[in-house]
């Protein structure tokens, strides 16, 4: 498979509300229970109903994703095959993500003794080896499409241009804060199936880049800050561990 970046194009005016894509990215990432009506820390990609449309929604793998600008330990990075990936090792539990997340993408698992932020991550492993992400190799209709992206982009200007009167004239992903790795094509507005409009297609990070230049004292004093925490939070985090675990060995015996 190419070494290009990777992304996804999700056209709606295909896509039957089967929920295959659901199914099969829960059964990939080993998570409990049937598709989720909304984005969650057990459902990474989810079908919601917009009136007669369905609308696959999921990490958008934005090009300059502004939850790694923010991430101050860097566990979350923008990776060269496309996915933007999140290290629960490095983690400090801050959630920074989260906040900075335009499309709401990121979730904390609260209910666990050890938690991790979990999102979409493109598949990255079967990518890596040369696979297709789970949703798209389980699309029925063709809906999801996964491949390189600059030739994703040109199939989705393709598509609008030979079909005129069927699709809006817009990529949705192309431009939006300042590109995505994920692109929708649709036959009815965007607006109208619960996309957010972002105040300028520019990337997330550089609208704050200005102040953060700003505080180079509060990034000197937050290091070691941050040293402490990160130690506090993965000790916190092996102690937990530990507890299930001698949980569950009290349980087996």
């Amino acid at each position: 498979m190419s070494k290009q970046s990777k992304a996804l194009l999700i056209d709606i005016t295909k896509c039957i509300g089967c929920q295959q894509c659901s199914v099969a990215c829960k059964a990939g990432h080993k998570q409990p229970g049937d598709p989720e009506p909304t984005l969650s820390a057990t459902a990474f990609t989810v079908i919601e109903p917009r009136g007669e449309k369905f609308v696959r929604r999921l990490c958008m793998h934005c090009e300059d994703p502004s939850c790694a600008s923010v991430c101050p330990v860097g566990a979350i990075v923008k990776t060269a095959q496309g996915a933007v990936r999140y290290d629960g090792s490095k983690c400090i539990g801050c959630r920074y993500c989260m906040i900075a997340c335009p499309f709401s993408v990121p979730k904390y698992e609260w209910s666990k003794l050890a938690p991790y932020v979990t999102k979409c991550d493109m598949c990255a492993e079967r990518v890596l080896a040369g696979k297709q992400t789970l949703c798209a190799e389980a699309c029925p209709t063709g809906a999801t499409t996964f491949g390189d992206r600059e030739d994703l982009l040109m199939e989705a200007h393709k598509r609008i241009v030979e079909n005129p009167g069927t699709y809006v004239p817009r990529i949705y992903g192309e431009k939006e804060v300042g590109g995505t790795s994920v692109f929708y094509i649709s036959d009815v507005p965007f607006e109208q199936l619960g996309f957010i409009e972002p105040p300028m297609n520019q990337p997330m990070p550089t609208l704050s880049a200005a102040a953060l230049g700003e505080v180079p004292t509060v990034v000197t004093i937050g290091g070691s800050l941050l040293a402490g925490l990160y130690w506090f939070t993965q000790r916190r985090r092996e102690v937990a561990l530990a507890q299930v675990a001698e949980q569950d060995e009290k349980e087996r015996n």
